[in-house]
């Protein structure tokens, strides 16, 4: 169990069933009445948003969520084949348990599985991933580091938007969180 009072951006409560994350939160202490807080959270599952108020000091059951340290080996088919680099044994998940962030996903990464009750809720990826271009319009003499942008397909199938001096075959580094380049790797 876990306060009301004691929540921060990123806890995971249970409710109805469900993990949330709380997205937002506030201590509001009004001048007459109870303190509360208001916050903002997310189902893990499925991204819906909603907005809660809790009692100031209301228990509230915590998730207890697991983060296991796993490689991606290879795609098989549709599914996605990971390797748990403790214990040696594979999982695998399908793409719409990885979500969006497949698009970045390229083989022998370690990744962080974050499961509940067996149940696998998101698998997170290192902050940065060194992509190679695969696809570009080709640069034209004058393009500037400050000039533009284009559209740029890296080694995984994804799209990003990246300066216009970028050239096919060159490995640029990407956010994962955003989907953003942030600059040429050697």
């Amino acid at each position: 169990m876990i306060s009301s009072n004691d929540f921060r951006r990123g806890t995971s409560i249970e409710q109805n069933g469900s993990v949330w994350r709380v997205v937002e939160f506030l201590h509001v202490k009004p001048g007459k009445g109870s303190a509360f807080v208001r916050t903002k959270i997310k189902n893990v599952q499925t991204g819906n948003v909603v907005e809660k108020t809790f009692r100031a000091g209301e228990m509230v059951p915590q998730a207890i969520l697991e983060k296991t340290t796993m490689q991606h080996t290879y795609k098989d088919g549709e599914d996605f084949v990971f390797m748990d680099m403790e214990t040696y044994e594979e999982s695998r998940l399908s793409k719409d348990q990885i979500g969006d962030r497949v698009k970045s996903l390229k083989d022998v990464m370690d990744v962080n599985v974050l499961t509940w009750n067996g149940q696998v809720l998101e698998v997170e990826l290192p902050n940065s991933v060194v992509l190679e271009v695969t696809e570009t319009d080709p640069g034209v003499k004058g393009d500037t580091a400050t000039g533009g942008t284009k559209p740029a397909t890296v080694e995984t199938g994804a799209q990003v938007m990246v300066p216009l001096f970028i050239s096919i075959g060159e490995k640029i580094k990407i956010d994962t969180r955003e989907d953003t380049y942030l600059g040429r790797e050697n």
